[in-house]
């Protein structure tokens, strides 16, 4: 397992909704989370070893969400 942290522009519980069972669903997704009071808004996924942070990004990007790897 690995944990794979990103930023976004996810904004609202609305928005969370809409990723909901996309991330749910996915077989490589254990866990994930976003917190909205964060100013990056930071995407925190538990994943499986064969989850890649641009199958992430593309998951977003289908969706109409901006999710970047956060920098250190």
């Amino acid at each position: 397992m690995e944990i794979l942290i990103f930023q976004t522009d996810i904004k609202s519980a609305e928005n969370v909704a809409i990723l909901e069972p996309i991330f749910n669903n996915h077989a490589d997704i254990l866990n994930w989370s976003v917190d909205l009071e964060d100013i990056d808004k930071v995407l925190q996924i538990e994943a499986n070893a064969g989850l890649t942070k641009n199958t992430v990004i593309e998951l977003g990007k289908a969706h109409d969400f901006a999710i970047e790897i956060l920098a250190d």
